[in-house]
């Protein structure tokens, strides 16, 4: 059977800024049998993801991340159906889905590595179980809960960098949903700040590029930050940490402004950054998700009753065709996607 698949074509470099080129799309062939435990999957979505950065280098640098090696196959979260099954958890058309799937039309994969999932779970909408259902949802509302320590009626106030992005967007809305009292997004262009005041009820949004991100959020933020979801690190964060509360939360959760850098992960802050947090008692640790995994099958139920019932408004940017997943990926990169970055493999 030929089929199509995408390999890491070449590195960016340790300092070096992705690029479509990065990846090249090729013919292979997928064995006509399957063996015992194994399903045939046809892919319908994958999903790129700021991390992936880290694995494009020689070493990702992150112990739970395996660096992709040229010339061969990358992989990532991703979405099928099942055309052929000999593991008697799956039967054909069901829908499935792993944080392993390879970036192919086709594949053959272990059923331990599969998830069955439910299209009515999300009004089938599929591809939010790579999103708002899936692991992103699930890293917005954990962290928030356990890094987070947001609390009904503490009047807390959260800022999201990245807050346009796959996670920032929900974990947004989801502090609303949790007790935050104001909730402040940052991020790139005005039609994302827009989008997240407007559709998403964010309290308020500050365009990064346009507005002094430490004035405005002393304007909007005068009893100072509680929570701060951090998904981009570097400038932004540093205003963010100089006005944050005593014993104040930082839920670290990505750093996209770092990932280009030749640094350990996560990046340490500046000296006089660091003091101030060191001062005022702020908690800074890396926030991993698959750390909670016996919370993940009820925090999943959450997250698809709030979508169902419309209190969580899910965006997506998606590419149609795995030839472009090269283009997805770097756009997604350089701010492209508003939510989460979709490419569409097949229907």
């Amino acid at each position: 059977m030929i089929i199509q698949r995408v390999v890491l074509n070449s590195r960016p470099g340790s300092y070096g800024v992705p690029v479509a080129d990065n990846f090249r799309t090729e013919e292979a062939t997928l064995p006509d049998k399957i063996a015992e435990g194994q399903v045939r999957v046809r892919t319908l979505y994958l999903s790129v993801d700021p991390y992936m950065r880290c694995r494009m280098n020689e070493g990702s640098g992150v112990e739970y991340l395996q660096a992709w090696k040229l010339s061969e196959v990358a992989d990532g979260g991703g979405i099928g159906s099942v055309e052929e099954s000999k593991d008697v958890n799956f039967a054909v058309g069901d829908f499935v889905t792993s944080f392993n799937w390879p970036w192919q039309t086709k594949a053959i994969l272990d059923g331990k590595q599969l998830e069955k999932i439910d299209p009515q779970l999300v009004d089938g909408h599929l591809s939010y179980f790579l999103g708002a259902a899936g692991l992103t949802g699930l890293t917005s509302l954990l962290g928030i809960r356990e890094a987070g320590h947001v609390s009904p009626g503490a009047n807390q106030t959260m800022v999201v960098s990245g807050a346009a992005g796959a996670c920032g967007s929900i974990a947004g809305q989801i502090g609303f949903l949790e007790g935050c009292s104001k909730v402040v997004g940052i991020c790139g262009t005005d039609e994302k700040c827009n989008i997240l005041v407007s559709e998403m009820k964010f309290t308020a949004a500050i365009n990064y590029k346009k507005e002094n991100v430490a004035q405005r959020l002393r304007e909007l933020c005068p009893a100072g930050v509680d929570v701060y979801f951090d998904n981009v690190g570097g400038d932004i964060s540093d205003a963010v940490i100089s006005q944050m509360n005593p014993n104040s939360h930082i839920v670290l959760c990505g750093q996209i402004s770092q990932y280009n850098k030749n640094m350990s992960y996560p990046p340490p802050l500046p000296p006089a950054i660091e003091e101030i947090r060191k001062a005022k008692n702020i908690t800074r640790e890396r926030f991993l998700v698959l750390n909670y995994m016996d919370k993940h099958a009820a925090s999943t139920m959450q997250l698809c009753q709030w979508i169902k019932e419309g209190k969580l408004k899910v965006k997506e940017t998606v590419v149609e065709g795995l030839e472009n997943i090269g283009v997805a990926f770097q756009s997604m990169m350089s701010g492209g996607n508003i939510g989460k970055q979709i490419v569409l493999v097949s229907k």
